[in-house]
C-alpha cells in the first residue's frame, strides 16, 4: 500500500463487530479526548465510517467515533478497510489524524515522525514532514538525534528517488544559472536531475549572495548571518522594484478589466507584505496551530511554484516559435 495514493472513498465498507477492533497502535498517546467525544455524541445523523487496517483489525482513524459507538451501546460500527503493512497503516493513521477531526498534538506528531523514520528510512525529510504535519527541518533534526545519517537515496513525496545529499547537484545548478541566466527552472532541473523548486531556491540564494547549499558554509559575499539580520529571515522588506511592478500590473487593462485578472492582482497584493507584517502575523499564531499552518503555507508555496513554472515554460515556448 502506498499511503500517498490511498483513495478513501474507493475503499470497501463493512460493518465490523466492536469486539474485533484494536487501538493499540494509535499515534494519539494521550488517548481519547472527553470533550471531543461529547461533541460527537451530540452530533445529529450518522458519523463517517472509521478506517481499519484489515490484516490486524487495528483502528487507523476514528478512535473517538469508536468510543461513541460503545457509549451508545452499539455492537457494530461501519468501517472502511485498508490493506498493506502495519508500518504503512501507521503512516495513514497519522495523516488522517492531522487533517481532520481532533488534530494530533505536536508531541504526538514528533513521536510519529521518529517512528516513521525508523520504518521508512528511505523517505525524504519532506515526505515524512508531509505525513506528520511538522516541518522538514524538524524531521531532519529528529533524524540526526536518532543517529540516522541517512541512506544514499530517499523517496520524495512525488515518489521519485533522489540522492540524500544534493549539495553537488545544487552547485551544478548554480554553475548553469551563472553561465546561462536565460535557462528556465525546468531546463536547469532536467539537466541537473533535481526539482524545479530546488532550482528556484538555488537561484534565490545566488541572487541574495548566498551559497547554493542550504547549510550556508560557502557564502558568496560578506554579509551578516541570517539570524543576526534586523528583519525576519522569512520576510525581508518588500523590494521597491517589485512594488513598482505590481502597481504597473494593477494599471494594465488586460488584468484590471477582467474578473480573472482582478483575482490574480488581489492574490499578488496579498503576498506583498513586508517583513514586519509577516513577523506580526507569525507572533500571533497560536502555538497548537504551528504545524498545521506551516504545512498549509508550504502547500500554497508549492502551488505558486507550479504556477510560476508553467508561465516560464510558456515564455520559453513562445520564444522558440
Amino acid at each position: 500500500m502506498d499511503t500517498t495514493h490511498v483513495d478513501m472513498v474507493a475503499l470497501p465498507v463493512a460493518e465490523i463487530d466492536l469486539s474485533q477492533l484494536s487501538s493499540v497502535s494509535s499515534p494519539r498517546t494521550s488517548g481519547e479526548d472527553p470533550e471531543h467525544v461529547e461533541t460527537l455524541l451530540s452530533t445529529q445523523g450518522e458519523l463517517p465510517p472509521i478506517l481499519v487496517h484489515r490484516p490486524t483489525m487495528q483502528v487507523v482513524d476514528g478512535l473517538h467515533r469508536l468510543k461513541v459507538a460503545r457509549l451508545r451501546g452499539d455492537t457494530k460500527i461501519v468501517a472502511r478497510l485498508v490493506d498493506g503493512t502495519e508500518a504503512d497503516a501507521f503512516v495513514l493513521a497519522v495523516e488522517a489524524n492531522i487533517r481532520h477531526g481532533l488534530p494530533l498534538s505536536l508531541a504526538d506528531r514528533k513521536r510519529a515522525a521518529v517512528h516513521i523514520i525508523g520504518t521508512h528510512p528511505h523517505w525524504s525529510d519532506r515526505r515524512v514532514a508531509a505525513a506528520t504535519g511538522i516541518s522538514a527541518g524538524t524531521v531532519a533534526d529528529l533524524r540526526r538525534r536518532g543517529g540516522d545519517s541517512g541512506t544514499e537515496a530517499r523517496v520524495g513525496r512525488d515518489g521519485r528517488i533522489r540522492p540524500a545529499d544534493g549539495s553537488g547537484r545544487r552547485r551544478h545548478a548554480a554553475e548553469l544559472i551563472r553561465s546561462n541566466p536565460g535557462l528556465s527552472l525546468r531546463q536547469v532541473a532536467k539537466k541537473v536531475g533535481i526539482s524545479p523548486e530546488t532550482v528556484r531556491d538555488v537561484r534565490g540564494r545566488l541572487e541574495r549572495g548566498e551559497s547554493p547549499v542550504p547549510d550556508g558554509s560557502l557564502r558568496l559575499r560578506s554579509e551578516p548571518h541570517p539570524l543576526h539580520r534586523t528583519e525576519p529571515a522569512f520576510g525581508r522588506t518588500v523590494d521597491r522594484d517589485r512594488l513598482v511592478m505590481l502597481e504597473r500590473l494593477k494599471a494594465d487593462p488586460a488584468l484590471r478589466l477582467s474578473e480573472t485578472g482582478r483575482i490574480l492582482l488581489r492574490m499578488l497584493a496579498m503576498h506583498s507584505l513586508d517583513g514586519q507584517e509577516w513577523e506580526r502575523i507569525l507572533q500571533r499564531i497560536p502555538p497548537h496551530l504551528y504545524g498545521v499552518i506551516a504545512e498549509l503555507a508550504r502547500e500554497h508555496a508549492r502551488v505558486w511554484s507550479g504556477f510560476a513554472d508553467r508561465l516560464e515554460n510558456w515564455v520559453t515556448t513562445l520564444a522558440a516559435e
